[in-house]
C-alpha cells in the first residue's frame, strides 16, 4: 500500500477522528518535539521477516494510537485518524555494518536524535533492522505515550528466556510501601503545604528568569540543534543496593541522584583542571529535570489495563516534572554523603504535590493559551535548568524478542537544550544510562560516563566499610 492508498483509506474508515491529549499536543510542537529511541540488542543474528510478522499480529497493532495518523483540523487542533497500517513502511533494515567502531549503534542514535523526525504521513513509530549489529531500534514519537506505557507494551510482545510461555513480569509497590505511605499528621500536612509553596513558586520562575549559573555542561535556547554523541554507562543493581543498604531507608533513584551528583562534581573537577575553565564554587547548584508516574501503581504497569479505559490506568502521557537540583562538592570526601544529601532533597520532593501540580499547570496553560506558548514555557524551564533525568524499571529476568535473547535495552530521545540528557533502564541485574550530549559543550562522553561508574564503585566500597 503506497502514501496515497493509505491517506484514503484513513479518511474513508469512517470512524470519528479523537483529539490529542494536551500532552500529546504539546509533544508535536517543534521546540517539545519528542521521539522516544529504544535500541534492543540481540544475541543471534535478527531475522527480519519473523520480527515483521511479530509487529504484524502484536498487541502494538491493535492499540489504536500505533495505527491512526495526525490530522489537523479548519482549527489547527491535531487528531488521531484510523488507519491501515503497512508494516513494510515502518520497517527499515540496515543490512551492512554502519562503522567498525564499538560505538556504531551509538553514534547513530545520537544522529537520529537531533536530525531525523518521524514523518507524519504515517503512524508515528519505526523500527531500523541493524543487522550487522544484531540491534533493532524502535522509534517512537512522545505523543503515543510515555516511557510506563511505551516500555509496558514491549514487554508484552516479550517472552522470558527461563520460561517462553510467559510474559517479563512487572514491578509493583509493596503493600509495605503503601502502608508507609499513608502515615499521616499535621506536622506532615504542615510540611507537604510547605515544600508544596516553595516548589511551586520555583517551577514558576525556572519558566520566567530564574536559571542555573553557567558551568562546563551548561546548555541553552538553540542547542537541541547542535550535533551529539552518545555514550554508555552501565551499573550492577547489586552494588546500587549495598549503597541502599548502608544509606537505610533510601531507593535506588536516590542512589541514583546521588551517583549523579557525585559524578558531575568529579567530571567538572576534570574540566576546571585543564586551567580553560574557572574555579567552581562549592555548593553551587545545578538543576535537572525529571519525569515522574502519575498513574496509582508505580511501575510498569500491565498492558491490558492501560488499553482498558474503565480500569482507572489510563494510556498515554500521565506524567509529572520534578526539579532536581544537585550541588557541586570538591571529590575526596566521603561518596556516601552525596547519596544522602540526594535523599534528603528527593524525600522532600516526594512529600510535596510538585509533580501532580506541575501536570496541572501545564494542562491549565494547554487550555488557556494554547500548545505553542505551553510548548514556549516548557521549552524555558529546560533552558534554565542543566540536564534531564529518567530511570525506568525494565525487566528482573532475561527476555527474548522475536524468539531472539536480548543482551541490552537501551533508551535515549530526541535531543533538547541541555547539554546532557540521562534516560536509564534496568534489566536483568543491570542498568545502562544513555548519556546524550551535545558534544561541542561535551566533547568526551565517555569520561562523563565513567566519572559516573567511579562514582558507583567509590560509592559500593565506602558503603561496604560503613556495614562492616
Amino acid at each position: 500500500m503506497n502514501q496515497t492508498q493509505e491517506m484514503a483509506e484513513s479518511s474513508t474508515n469512517g470512524e470519528r477522528d479523537q483529539p490529542l491529549t494536551p500532552a500529546g499536543r504539546l509533544f508535536l510542537q517543534p521546540l517539545t518535539d519528542q521521539v522516544i529511541n529504544c535500541a534492543i540488542a540481540c544475541q543471534h543474528p535478527l531475522d527480519v521477516q519473523a520480527i515483521k510478522n511479530e509487529v504484524q499480529n502484536s498487541i502494538m497493532l491493535k492499540h489504536p494510537r500505533f495505527r491512526s495518523l495526525i490530522v489537523r483540523d479548519s482549527c489547527g487542533r491535531e487528531h488521531w485518524r484510523r488507519t491501515q497500517v503497512n508494516v513494510d513502511r515502518h520497517v527499515f533494515v540496515h543490512p551492512h555494518p554502519l562503522s567498525h567502531n564499538d560505538d556504531a549503534v551509538n553514534d547513530y542514535i545520537a544522529d537520529l536524535c537531533v536530525s531525523t523526525p518521524l514523518p507524519i504521513d504515517k503512524p508515528l513509530w519505526e523500527i531500523h533492522l541493524l543487522l550487522a549489529h544484531n540491534t533493532a531500534v524502535f522509534r517512537v514519537h512522545h505523543a503515543l505515550g510515555d516511557g510506563i506505557s511505551l516500555m509496558s507494551m514491549l514487554l508484552s510482545c516479550c517472552r522470558r528466556v527461563d520460561d517462553p510461555s510467559q510474559p517479563p513480569s512487572v514491578g509493583v509497590v509493596s503493600e509495605a510501601a503503601l502502608r508507609r505511605r499513608r502515615r499521616w499528621s499535621l506536622w506532615i500536612l504542615l510540611k507537604m503545604i510547605w515544600y508544596t509553596l516553595i516548589y511551586v513558586l520555583e517551577f514558576v520562575l525556572r519558566a520566567l528568569w530564574l536559571r542555573d549559573k553557567t558551568t562546563a555542561v551548561s546548555g541553552g535556547s538553540g542547542l537541541e540543534l547542535w550535533p551529539r554523541r552518545l555514550a554508555t554507562a552501565r551499573f550492577r543493581i547489586d552494588d546500587m543496593k549495598i549503597v541502599k543498604k548502608a544509606i537505610g531507608d533510601a531507593t535506588i533513584n536516590d542512589v541514583l541522584f546521588g551517583v549523579i551528583s557525585y559524578g558531575i562534581s568529579r567530571y567538572l573537577d576534570i574540566r576546571s583542571s585543564k586551567g580553560k575553565k574557572r574555579t567552581l564554587r562549592e555548593g553551587l547548584q545545578l538543576t535537572g529535570v525529571a519525569m515522574v508516574n502519575l498513574r496509582p501503581q508505580a511501575g510498569l504497569q500491565e498492558i491490558t489495563k492501560l488499553m482498558n479505559s474503565n480500569s482507572g490506568m489510563r494510556w498515554g502521557n500521565k506524567f509529572g516534572f520534578l526539579l532536581l537540583p544537585i550541588y557541586y562538592h570538591k571529590c575526596g570526601s566521603d561518596p556516601i554523603q552525596f547519596v544522602k544529601r540526594a535523599k534528603s532533597m528527593i524525600d522532600k520532593k516526594k512529600l510535596s504535590l510538585e509533580a501532580p501540580l506541575s501536570y496541572k499547570i501545564g494542562d491549565l496553560a494547554m487550555s488557556l493559551f494554547g500548545a505553542k506558548i505551553a510548548s514556549i514555557l516548557n521549552y524555558r524551564i529546560l533552558c534554565n535548568t542543566t540536564f534531564t533525568i529518567s530511570n525506568i524499571i525494565g525487566p528482573h529476568e532475561e527476555i527474548t524478542a522475536a524468539g531472539n535473547p536480548v543482551k541490552h535495552m537501551r533508551v535515549t530521545s530526541s535531543s533538547l537544550p541541555h547539554a546532557i540528557t540521562m534516560h536509564m533502564v534496568s534489566y536483568a541485574g543491570f542498568a545502562d544510562m544513555q548519556i546524550l550530549v551535545a558534544k561541542e559543550v561535551i566533547p568526551d562522553p565517555k569520561v562523563l560516563a565513567k566519572c559516573f561508574e567511579d562514582a558507583l564503585l567509590e560509592m559500593k566500597e565506602a558503603a561496604i566499610k560503613s556495614l562492616g
